[in-house]
């Protein structure tokens, strides 16, 4: 693998979900939600890429692919130049096994409480990892390594952290200990899915800043999944990455963190933009979209999906899906971005 080549890979992802009728639907089959509708992305060495987007836009649903947590039903998900299913099913010689593939993609989750054990010290349940990766340590080998990270994450004293059980730590201690269990797997990345959004607003820049601390140590990457566009433009900002804005399972616009909040492309990313007083950016009035409510996933838009609720659309955007265009360091699907295009001629939608 050159280094120019990613670390991750996904090719036009496909994540579709059937939903089931109810007893009384009997007429009915099962809907399609398309969680991820061809998406296509780099993930490079050192990253650090944010997914934003309002609730069910498939930020999360992305994530997990990208790491292998979630199956795609379409396109390709590479990791190190390998197809990761194909190595999965044992289709492929490769050089990597699954094994070393799970071990390289991490999580940490919204909820550490949820994924702690609490019926096990955090000592035993930071040992799991180790176990796995460093089957030949001794146990006073293992407790020396859990007790460091303990206190490089500022768990001090570290052996009467490491002696707790879950219930009898803070939110933040929490989420501390689910983000050195997944670094005691050395990943190569590491996906954190809402990991500050249950933290106080005062824990929340502290752990941001700590993440990337250990980013330069370990040399990992981060997808880091958010529903508010602040905490993306500052973890993203400070780690020399890029937004990723998702609309309705799709990319509406990825690029520079700076460049997405003072220059976003795409009609959508404005709304973002304008929903986030935090960034001290919102004028006063209407928001910059002609409807609130989100299109149904089961049934999205034909042509642009966010032509429905864009203040920019026109009749050009109802049949057809824009590209991605590259503009100025962003990658943006809109038509505006085409100075060509038939969009330009086309009627301005009245309802």
């Amino acid at each position: 693998m050159s280094g120019d080549d990613p670390l991750i890979s996904l090719e036009n992802v496909e994540v579709h979900f059937e939903n089931q009728p109810g007893l009384l639907e009997f007429d009915e089959g099962p809907e399609t939600v398309r969680a991820v509708d061809g998406v296509s992305l780099d993930i490079q060495e050192n990253d650090v890429v944010s997914l934003v987007g309002e609730s069910g836009c498939g930020k999360t649903t992305l994530g997990k692919t990208a790491i292998g947590l979630q199956r795609p039903t379409g396109g390709s998900v590479r990791y190190r130049g390998h197809d990761i299913w194909d190595v999965r099913d044992g289709k492929v010689d490769a050089d990597v096994t699954w094994d070393d593939i799970r071990t390289s993609l991490q999580i940490i989750h919204q909820d550490p409480g949820s994924s702690l054990n609490p019926n096990r010290r955090i000592v035993s349940i930071l040992s799991v990892p180790l176990k796995q990766v460093h089957p030949h340590l001794s146990r006073s080998e293992r407790q020396e390594r859990i007790y460091a990270l303990l206190e490089r994450v500022g768990m001090t004293p570290a052996p009467d952290f490491a002696d707790r059980y879950p219930h009898q730590l803070s939110g933040g201690e929490k989420q501390r200990v689910a983000l050195c269990r997944a670094l005691l797997m050395n990943p190569d990345a590491i996906l954190a899915d809402e990991a500050i959004s249950a933290l106080d607003v005062s824990l929340r820049v502290e752990m941001m800043d700590l993440m990337l601390e250990l980013q330069e140590e370990f040399n990992t990457s981060y997808i880091f999944i958010s529903h508010d566009l602040s905490n993306a433009r500052y973890f993203t900002s400070h780690g020399d990455g890029r937004i990723g804005v998702m609309y309705l399972g799709q990319m509406a616009e990825i690029g520079p963190a700076e460049d997405m909040i003072n220059d976003p492309h795409h009609p959508y990313t404005n709304v973002l933009r304008w929903a986030t007083p935090d960034l001290s950016l919102r004028e006063a009035g209407e928001p910059p979209m002609r409807k609130i409510d989100i299109p149904d996933p089961v049934n999205p838009p034909s042509g642009c999906r966010f032509h429905t609720r864009c203040p920019e659309a026109r009749e050009a955007c109802r049949t057809e899906n824009p590209p991605a265009y590259r503009s100025n360091g962003q990658r943006v699907s809109c038509f505006r971005e085409d100075d060509d295009h038939e969009y330009w001629s086309s009627p301005e939608l009245t309802d």
